[in-house]
C-alpha cells in the first residue's frame, strides 16, 4: 500500500512539475522574435508618451517622458510583475536613455522581458512617427 501511495504521489509531483513549466515557458519563443525598428528621437515633440505591450505574461504600460529631442525618463504606469523587474527595467531604461534608440541589448537571462519592455517604449511613439 505505502509503495502505491508512493508511486502515486511522485506521478503527480512529475505532472504537476511538467505542467508549471510548460505554463511558465509558453510563449518565450514568439517573445523572444519581437521585432524591434528603432527609433528616431529628432521628430519626437516633448511631451509624455504612453506605451503599451500586451503578450501573456510579459505586458506591460510605460510612460516615456521626452524634453529636446531626448528620452529623459521612463516609468512603469502597469506591470504584470516577476521576478527581478526593477533590475531589468533599470538596465533597460538606463540603456534607451543612453543611446536614445530601443536597439540596445537585451538583459542577460531576461531577453523576453527587455524586449517587452523595449516595444512598448517604440509604441509609445507610433502615433507621432505615423
Amino acid at each position: 500500500m505505502k509503495k502505491k501511495n508512493l508511486i502515486v504521489c511522485v506521478i503527480m509531483i512529475v505532472t504537476f512539475t511538467g505542467l508549471f513549466t510548460g505554463c511558465l515557458s509558453k510563449g518565450l519563443s514568439e517573445g523572444a522574435n519581437v521585432l524591434l525598428y528603432g527609433i528616431d528621437m529628432s521628430n519626437i515633440p516633448d511631451g509624455s508618451y504612453t506605451g503599451v505591450y500586451e503578450f501573456r505574461r510579459w505586458s506591460n504600460t510605460l510612460i516615456v517622458h521626452v524634453n529636446d529631442n531626448k528620452i529623459t525618463e521612463i516609468d512603469i504606469a502597469k506591470n504584470i510583475m516577476g521576478p527581478n523587474v526593477k533590475k531589468i527595467s533599470g538596465e533597460i531604461f538606463s540603456r534607451v536613455i543612453e543611446a536614445q534608440d530601443t536597439t540596445v541589448d537585451v538583459v542577460s537571462g531576461a531577453t523576453v522581458t527587455s524586449k517587452a519592455y523595449l516595444k512598448a517604449i517604440e509604441n509609445a511613439f507610433t502615433s507621432v512617427l505615423q
